[in-house]
C-alpha cells in the first residue's frame, strides 16, 4: 500500500501570526515539502491544480519536474488535473515528458476542479462539466495508446493523423486515478477503463464514501477487469499530531477555525466526529486511518492533506517527521495484516511496463 501527501498549495494568511507568505515563498515550500516527503519514507507527493487566488499551483508539471530533478524514489502525482479545462493534447504531451523526465515516476489524478470561473477562462461551460471530462478522457486514452489517431468530438477541434510527442516511456502510459468528491459518473468512467478511482474524502462522512466507492467496485468487475475487491481504490484524508493529544488540539484550532473552506462553520469537535479530519496524537492517526479500511476494503493508496489553512513550514515538515517516523511504518505494517493475496499493490511504471510484457497483444 502506498503513502503520501498531497496539497492544494493555497496562500492562506497565518491566523496566530497575521502573515501570508508570498506566492514565491509558498512555491518553495510546496518543494520543501515533497523532499521532506521522500526523506522520511513516504511512496507519494501530489500537487494540486488551481488557476486562481488564493492557490498557485497552475503548472503542476513545471514543478513535479524541479521535484523530479531532486529526488530519486518518490511517485511524482496530480492532486487534480483539470481534464475538463485543459486540453487533453497537452495533458498527454506534458505527462508523458515528465514520465521520461523522472524515469517513470509519475501517474496522475483527473478532475473536474472545485472553481466555476474557470470554465470561461479556458473557453468551457460549466454546464459540460460531466460530457468534458468523459470525452477528454476519452481523448487522452488513445493518445497515449495509438501513434497515430483521427478524432473528432464536441469540445475541441478535430485531429487527423495526430501524433503525440513524446510518446510514453517504455509504450506504457502514465496510471490514471479518476478522482471525484460526489459524481457517479466519474466512478463509472474509471471503472469503464479500469483506471484507479481515488475518493478525496476529507469533508465527507464514511458512509458516503463507502457508497462511491462500491459503485465503483460494482462496475469496475461489470466491466471485466477483475472482482470488485481488484479494483484499484485511493482515499484523501487529513491529519494534525503532537504527541500529545491536547497539544495537538490546541494548536491546531486557530487554524481550523479560520480555514477558508470549513473555517467559521462547524466546531472542529464536530468536523473530526463526521468526517476522517483527524487532530490528535499518532496513535490516534494510526486507529482512525485503520478505520477506513472497514469502509472501502482494501485499497492502495492514502494520501494525505498537511499543509494547508496557513500552517507554517516548519509546523508541517514536523508533522512529516511524525507521519514518516511513527505512523506510516505501522500503517503499512496492520494494513498487510489479512489482506487478500488477489488484492493488486497500487500500479508503478515497472508493474505496468512487467505486465505489458507479459502480454504481447498490449504491446
Amino acid at each position: 500500500m502506498q503513502f503520501g501527501i498531497f496539497t492544494v498549495g493555497d496562500v492562506t494568511p497565518d491566523p496566530t501570526t497575521g502573515r501570508t507568505p508570498t506566492e514565491h515563498e509558498r512555491l518553495k515550500a510546496m518543494v520543501a515539502i515533497a523532499l521532506k516527503a521522500e526523506e522520511v519514507g513516504l511512496d507519494v507527493f501530489a500537487t494540486g491544480e488551481h488557476h486562481n487566488p488564493p492557490f498557485v499551483p497552475s503548472s503542476p508539471t513545471t514543478m513535479l519536474g524541479w521535484i523530479a530533478a531532486r529526488t530519486e524514489r518518490i511517485t511524482l502525482s496530480t492532486s487534480t488535473t483539470l481534464i475538463t479545462t485543459s486540453d487533453p493534447v497537452k495533458i498527454a504531451e506534458d505527462f508523458a515528458m515528465l514520465q521520461h523526465l523522472a524515469d517513470g515516476r509519475v501517474d496522475l489524478m483527473l478532475g473536474r476542479g472545485n472553481t466555476g470561473p474557470v470554465y470561461p477562462w479556458f473557453g468551457q461551460d460549466i454546464r459540460q462539466g460531466i460530457p468534458l471530462a468523459i470525452e477528454n478522457y476519452a481523448l487522452l486514452h488513445r493518445l497515449w495508446r495509438e501513434d497515430v489517431i483521427d478524432w473528432e468530438g464536441k469540445f475541441r477541434t478535430p485531429l487527423q493523423g495526430f501524433t503525440s510527442t513524446p510518446r510514453p516511456l517504455d509504450g506504457v502510459p502514465p496510471f490514471v486515478w479518476h478522482g471525484s468528491i460526489r459524481s457517479p459518473e466519474i466512478a463509472e468512467q474509471a471503472a469503464y477503463y479500469g483506471d484507479g478511482f481515488f475518493h478525496n474524502n476529507i469533508f465527507w462522512p464514511a458512509d458516503h464514501t463507502k457508497r462511491m466507492v462500491g459503485i465503483y467496485r460494482e462496475r469496475y468487475a461489470h466491466y471485466g477487469h477483475g472482482t470488485p475487491e481488484q479494483a484499484v481504490v485511493g482515499l484523501g484524508g487529513q491529519v494534525f499530531m503532537r504527541h500529545n493529544s491536547q497539544d495537538a488540539v490546541r494548536e491546531f484550532r486557530p487554524y481550523f477555525d479560520n480555514a477558508p473552506v470549513y473555517g467559521h462553520g462547524p466546531s472542529l469537535e464536530d468536523f473530526t466526529e463526521q468526517t476522517p479530519l483527524t487532530v490528535g496524537s499518532p496513535q490516534q492517526v494510526i486507529e482512525r486511518t485503520l478505520t477506513f479500511r472497514e469502509h472501502v476494503g482494501d485499497y492502495q493508496r492514502q494520501l494525505f492533506l498537511m499543509d494547508h489553512a496557513g500552517l507554517p513550514l516548519k509546523t508541517v515538515l514536523e508533522q512529516l517527521d511524525l507521519l514518516g517516523e511513527e505512523v506510516v511504518p505501522v500503517l503499512r505494517e496492520e494494513f498487510a495484516k489479512g489482506r487478500p493475496a488477489g488484492v493488486p499493490d497500487a500500479p508503478t511504471h515497472a508493474s505496468l511496463s512487467a505486465a505489458r510484457e507479459r502480454t504481447p497483444a498490449a504491446r
